[in-house]
């Protein structure tokens, strides 16, 4: 070993040590629970993916068959899994989460969404962002391309009102051909925002602008979801999606009793996120962008 890869090796050594004490693995129980790291991933696989047959996810594990049986045991004994043969393969068993797992893993969810936001906390954004980015790299370089992107929703900061502009602009112009005057409509929406009553947020994939959308006041019982926008390498980790939800739960908290929205019928993919958002469509009308002939839709929900 040349001296070079023996420092590198002791460097990640180091980081590893430090990690592990951060985030709490050497602890008997995570979370203040009965359950050790391990028992926590086994639920956390079941939690998302039930029902999953045993095979399966000892190979996603890398757990040792009696390994694995024993948690699984241990498991149904405290009432957390029920087990069934498969209907396909006899020979196959099938395992899923009961109403008592379910309730066990969100509290235990919550608890490390909470633990991870007070870490979070004691750093400025920027240094969120610097983090959130090194760890995506990590992941990246040692081989977990299969894993979705982690991403940061937060508030805008100096700068992000600009690229909004600009990255509608550029991204519709390219996308459908619209021209400068929807780049000016989008400016002129910006331009009128209120921060003392309207809100917005700003997506960051790997520390990187990557997604946006705004909360607005129509009236006094009325908001309006504005300027969604994803950026194209960002599309397929429910940045959209997350987003309107972000939008839904600010309109809520500020009382508001229902929100609107204008979009055009060839942004199939947005009009999706709002169907599954429980938007409605209210009307629509012909228009032109342009040159580019296109429908004007607008949507609404009760809150």
């Amino acid at each position: 070993m040349s001296s070079l890869t023996e420092a590198r090796v002791s460097e990640v050594r180091a980081f590893n040590r430090f990690y592990t004490k951060v985030i709490g693995v050497l602890q008997a129980g995570m979370l203040d629970s009965p359950y050790s790291l391990t028992e926590v991933r086994v639920l956390f696989e079941l939690a998302h993916a039930a029902p999953m047959e045993t095979g399966a996810l000892r190979s996603l594990l890398d757990l040792d068959a009696g390994y694995l049986s024993r948690i699984l045991a241990r498991f149904e004994t405290d009432g957390l899994i029920s087990r069934e043969r498969s209907s396909s393969d006899a020979r196959k068993q099938l395992v899923r989460l009961t109403s008592a797992g379910e309730r066990t893993f969100g509290d235990l969810d919550r608890r490390s969404a909470e633990e991870i936001e007070r870490l979070l906390s004691g750093l400025p954004d920027e240094s969120q962002g610097r983090l959130v980015a090194g760890m995506a790299t990590i992941r990246e370089l040692l081989g977990d391309g299969g894993a979705g992107q982690p991403y940061v929703i937060r508030p805008p900061r100096p700068g992000d009102l600009g690229w909004v502009v600009y990255r509608h602009g550029d991204l519709y112009s390219r996308e459908y051909g619209w021209g400068t005057e929807f780049e000016q409509l989008v400016a002129r929406i910006v331009g009128d925002l209120d921060f003392s009553r309207d809100a917005g947020w700003i997506a960051e994939v790997g520390g990187e602008r990557a997604g946006c959308v705004f909360c607005v006041r129509q009236d006094e019982t009325t908001a309006k979801l504005r300027m969604l926008l994803v950026e194209p390498s960002a599309r397929g980790l429910g940045l959209g999606r997350r987003l309107v939800e972000e939008c839904l739960r600010h309109a809520r908290a500020e009382g508001y009793k229902r929100i609107t929205l204008w979009t055009r019928d060839c942004l199939v993919s947005a009009r999706r996120i709002y169907q599954g958002a429980g938007f409605e469509l209210e009307s629509e009308e012909k228009g032109v962008e342009n040159g580019v002939e296109v429908t004007e839709q607008m949507w609404s929900r009760d809150l």
